[in-house]
């Protein structure tokens, strides 16, 4: 036949788990006896055996203890703590101990390079892969100042060694990315921006109310109020009446002065000859209204007549409480439908007891009443001397046309020598007599209808 090449016999024997990669299969093999080939397995079987882990047998329930085994492992595993959150009392032992064993040799610097990578990766953990992407995140937002890497310890002598801790306390954690980049801002300047934030915020935000009002509140709450002792319902029941009376007194007095101003004078001296009390009730109620002016009328007549000689006799139509001639030294005849002063003459306005051309001076202070004021200004020029003075103050809103009225006066015996329309509540007007009227008595006059000044109620 032919002879079996030399590598058939050279051939290395393959053994892989549960599979076997024999030598090229040529003529030569199928001579192997039995013994032979029987052996060759033998071998084979071996050797897979050697390649295989030993494995102790398996009993029932082995599997549950091997997971509480490893689960009680994990717990009494201690926890992977940040390096960034080292507390400062682990930092000064530290500090301690590498300055009693000094600053680190130059032979030792490639193991502790080697000591502190693995120290820092066995600490950050899974954080360290957020932290790269942190710091790239930030480079590409301050390419000017890229961030240096975390394992960057190629420093040499003591003051390396020192400023690992410090740099290590002052990185920025997880929670707030790129608030602080690293060689941007420094940790005084990031402090005072997030208070400048705080300020901002606290710009904007309402002022609470102090803490002690709601406490005052619930306290005046919880007050019991006294109970109500008789003394308190009487004076509760005296100030309803007073208000109740004033409030009558009130409505008497508008209508008192509604009479007043829509029917004549005789009208007029009738109904406070019937009641007295009604006289004194308006007024008294003319009075309030008076008071509340910045000028009374009164006074200023007053004061006109105090620069004319105090020889010049003044008839006052329609007195009141005669404080015109208390205001002067002049002699004065005070007239009025009713009586509250002694010095008064009750009569009628439009026949008064006074002789004619007998009185230097006459005066309308807010008197101009009823619907007959042509019958008091004749009466005026009657009793006034030739060339005497006629004052007379109204209130304004009377008036619809002043031109009207000044000259419906003056076809009366008068003249007008100045006027005041500055007052804000009356005006102010003065005549001198020229002489008798020049108009009959049938004559109408239509400028001396003037308004009637009412109250409304309120």
């Amino acid at each position: 036949m032919f002879e079996e090449p030399e590598w058939a016999e050279e051939a290395p024997v393959v053994a892989d788990l549960g599979s076997v990669a024999l030598r090229p299969r040529t003529t030569a093999d199928s001579q192997i006896k039995g013994s032979k080939h029987r052996q060759l397995l033998a071998t084979l079987r071996a050797l897979e055996a050697a390649s295989l882990p030993q494995q102790p047998p398996s009993l029932p329930g082995s599997d549950e203890e091997d997971e509480e085994e490893v689960v009680q492992r994990k717990k009494k595993r201690p926890k992977k703590v940040l390096f960034a959150s080292t507390s400062p009392e682990v930092k000064k032992k530290r500090k301690k101990k590498r300055q009693k064993q000094g600053p680190p040799s130059s032979d030792s610097k490639e193991e502790e390079v080697e000591r502190k990578k693995c120290h820092k990766g066995a600490l950050l953990g899974n954080d360290f892969a957020a932290e790269e992407k942190r710091k790239r995140k930030c480079q590409k937002q301050d390419p000017s100042n890229p961030a240096q890497p975390l394992d960057n310890v190629d420093q040499t002598g003591s003051k390396a060694w020192d400023s690992s801790a410090a740099n290590d306390s002052t990185k920025p954690s997880p929670e707030t990315p790129c608030s602080n980049p690293p060689h941007t801002l420094s940790r005084k300047q990031w402090r005072n921006r997030q208070k400048n934030k705080r300020r901002q915020k606290n710009k904007f935000r309402l002022p609470q109310a102090p803490e002690q009002a709601p406490a005052t509140a619930a306290a005046e709450e919880t007050e019991v109020p006294p109970a109500p002792s008789p003394d308190s319902h009487g004076a509760r029941a005296e100030a309803l009446r007073a208000r109740m009376a004033q409030r009558l007194d009130g409505a008497r007095f508008r209508y008192l002065n509604e009479q007043l101003y829509s029917g004549p004078s005789s009208a007029a001296q009738r109904l406070f000859q019937e009641d007295p009390e009604a006289f004194l009730l308006y007024h008294r109620g003319f009075q309030s209204q008076v008071k509340k002016w910045p000028l009374q009328p009164v006074d200023r007549i007053a004061r006109d007549l105090h620069q004319r000689p105090a020889s010049l006799v003044v008839a006052d139509f329609g007195c009141g409480d005669c404080r015109l001639a208390s205001s002067i030294r002049n002699p004065v005849h005070c007239f009025d439908l009713a009586s509250l002063d002694p010095r008064v003459t009750v009569c009628d306005m439009a026949q008064v007891p006074l002789e004619d051309e007998s009185v230097d001076v006459a005066v309308f202070c807010l008197s101009l009443m009823g619907t007959n004021i042509r019958d008091f200004l004749e009466e005026a020029n009657r009793v006034l001397k030739p060339g005497g003075l006629l004052k007379v103050a109204e209130v304004s809103s009377r008036f619809e046309d002043v031109r009207t009225f000044l000259g419906a006066v003056t076809k009366l015996g008068f003249k007008v020598i100045s006027k005041d329309l500055t007052n804000s509540h009356f005006f102010l007007f003065d005549f001198q007599k020229t002489g008798p009227p020049r108009v009959g008595p049938k004559a109408q006059l239509s400028g001396l209808k003037l308004q009637p000044c009412l109250y409304k109620r309120r």
